[in-house]
């Protein structure tokens, strides 16, 4: 650890900064759990080795309690670098909070998920297989471009998150160091604060109820109050304190949740993103594989097919140049048929012939009747 110098002018810059961890919890329910007080630590010299002991002691020499621009301003350097400490990890928590690289992370899922094998729309064979294969690799090229700009941010953010853990044990280094400080500007002003009160405090008085004089009571009184704000002061550096000891283990715990995510992203580089590229690989070479099978199928049907309906063409021709070559060159329903309408010709003309000559043996006797009926008439008019 680098030497601490303590000072009584509190001009300088402020330090690096640390992040502020969330608050956690092992009890959800909110109930509260009685456990043992865990004992008090007491602030004394055992803290500190031989040097810096030597230095406080020096320092504690040099503090001027009735100094009140002195007394205002003791410890202020430790207090603005532990101000800016903490200030600036609450910061870096509310920027980051690892919200990009979850996104990031979550976009990489909803890639890998909507075109992982077994997420494309089933077509039958006749559906031009080459398309759908194009189709296919075109998908997941498309697909692999967009995992490798996800990879891309991805390890950008694990380089960032490396930086992160790197800066945060500096920070953390530096806390310690301005926790080291905070407890020698407190020690050297106790250390002040118990000999004034002893000494010269005591002193005025005893000497102010000795002399009972108005100006002994005020100038005990005085000191008196000076001792009161510089106690003041060191319990404010004493609540400084308590903040930059528990900067300690929030620091770690962010730096562990950067590790935690480097972690992530690394699994996720090495392992998830390399395994769905091979099942890419897979799952191109099982379409093809299934296309294959299918045009074999599909040749084999239509084998089975052409050999079936050969067979039936065959067969029908077959038969039917059989009964072809049976038959007579006149069929006998025909020659039936045609007997019968000749018959029905022949009785039609015979009926009609007779009934021609009875017409004329009617028609011959109706002359002779009309012609005995003139030559009647012509001898009626002789007479």
């Amino acid at each position: 650890m680098s030497e601490i110098n303590l000072t009584l002018d509190p001009s300088g810059d402020a330090a690096a900064q640390a992040p502020a961890a969330p608050a956690l919890t092992l009890n959800p329910e909110g109930e509260t759990e009685k456990k043992p007080e865990a004992p008090a630590v007491d602030l004394n010299e055992q803290l500190l080795n031989d040097a810096e002991k030597k230095v406080v002691d020096d320092f504690a020499k040099k503090i001027d309690i009735r100094d009140s621009t002195q007394v205002l301003q003791y410890g202020a350097a430790a207090q603005k670098n532990v101000a800016a400490f903490s200030s600036s990890a609450l910061n870096k928590v509310s920027t980051k909070d690892l919200g990009e690289v979850g996104d990031t992370l979550s976009s990489l899922v909803v890639q890998l998920k909507n075109n992982a094998p077994g997420e494309q729309k089933k077509r039958s064979f006749f559906s031009r297989n080459k398309v759908k294969l194009d189709e296919m690799k075109a998908q997941y090229s498309k697909a692999e471009a967009n995992v490798d700009e996800v990879t891309k941010i991805l390890e950008q953010h694990q380089v960032a998150l490396m930086k992160d853990v790197a800066m945060l044990d500096q920070m953390y280094d530096l806390n310690q160091q301005y926790y080291k400080e905070l407890t020698m500007y407190i020690l050297a002003g106790k250390k002040k604060l118990k000999e004034v009160r002893e000494g010269e405090l005591a002193e005025l008085r005893k000497k102010a109820e000795t002399s009972g004089r108005q100006e002994d009571a005020e100038a005990y009184n005085d000191l008196a109050n000076m001792v009161n704000r510089f106690e003041k002061k060191l319990h404010d550096l004493e609540l400084t304190r308590t903040i930059s000891i528990q900067m300690g283990p929030q620091t770690r715990l962010l730096q562990n949740n950067d590790t935690l995510m480097i972690e992530k992203i690394q699994t996720s580089l090495v392992n998830t993103i390399p395994l769905w590229k091979s099942q890419m690989v897979l799952a191109l070479g099982l379409e093809r594989s299934r296309q294959a099978t299918a045009a074999q199928t599909a040749v084999t049907d239509m084998t089975n097919d052409l050999l079936k309906k050969n067979a039936e063409m065959l067969h029908m021709g077959t038969v039917a140049t059989a009964k072809e070559a049976e038959r007579s060159i006149v069929d006998i329903e025909t020659l039936q048929h045609t007997n019968q309408e000749l018959i029905s010709t022949l009785d039609e003309v015979i009926s009609i012939q007779q009934e021609g000559s009875q017409k004329r043996k009617e028609a011959e006797a109706e002359l002779g009747r009309i012609e005995g009926e003139l030559k009647q008439k012509l001898l009626s008019l002789r007479g």
